[in-house]
């Protein structure tokens, strides 16, 4: 689970503050792994839709950054393996002890967890980022974060990840994507270009023109 520390003095009584890069951190390594994965054909898995960047591991397991404006945002997912934290109609269902993800936030965090409940989602983890940082409710079991497995959370798992992906595309010819052009569709932070995205995948087979596009739509927050 992420690095952690209770919240005591100077903020909401009860939560925890989480040691996670703030948005605007994870935009570049975002986009930069939306670009490979719609470049290599449509997929849904990384995406930028208007002020909502969604990462899935196409198993189930799944997280959206919403961007709420005034500086605010909310992390919202669930991992059906390692969550362990049974939240809402998800604690009746499964015949488990409840974990309030909820507890002790501000009621900003409120319309987004009951609109992703009200699409028939589980939540295991819900995360609230302002001008003091990432927070969530104190508890002490799994909520599954981790084991989602965002890429854009760290530069080495972007870097990982966007060469595990590409290992087939044709423009390589079975070499690597080299590193300085991954670092440099990252640094992008989003205004990605078709060159951008050719020095990662290569010339022929896969289509730059909608990487670079899907990579923008995360210039809208």
């Amino acid at each position: 689970m992420p690095p952690e520390t209770e919240i005591t003095e100077g903020d909401i009584v009860g939560l925890v503050a989480l040691d996670l890069p703030a948005p605007a951190q994870l935009r570049g390594r975002w986009a930069a792994f939306a670009a490979v994965c719609a470049a290599r054909g449509p997929n849904a898995t990384c995406r930028a839709d208007g002020r909502v960047w969604h990462f899935d591991d196409s198993g189930g397991n799944w997280l959206d950054l919403h961007h709420l404006g005034e500086g605010r945002a909310l992390l919202v997912g669930h991992d059906h393996e390692y969550s362990q934290t049974y939240y809402g109609p998800a604690a009746e269902e499964f015949g488990e002890d409840e974990t309030d993800l909820l507890a002790g936030s501000p009621d900003w965090w409120r319309p987004v967890v009951q609109q992703t409940l009200d699409a028939d989602e589980y939540v295991g983890f819900v995360y609230g980022f302002d001008a003091d940082g990432w927070k969530r409710a104190a508890y002490s079991v799994p909520d599954g974060f981790q084991s989602v497995g965002l890429p854009a959370l760290t530069m080495e798992r972007t870097r990982e990840s966007i060469v595990s992906f590409t290992r087939d595309a044709p423009g390589l010819g079975g070499a690597t994507a080299r590193q300085d052009a991954i670092d440099a569709l990252v640094a992008a932070d989003g205004d990605v270009t078709e060159a951008h995205v050719t020095a990662v995948i290569g010339k022929g087979g896969w289509d730059p023109a909608a990487g670079a596009a899907a990579a923008r739509k995360f210039l809208a927050v």
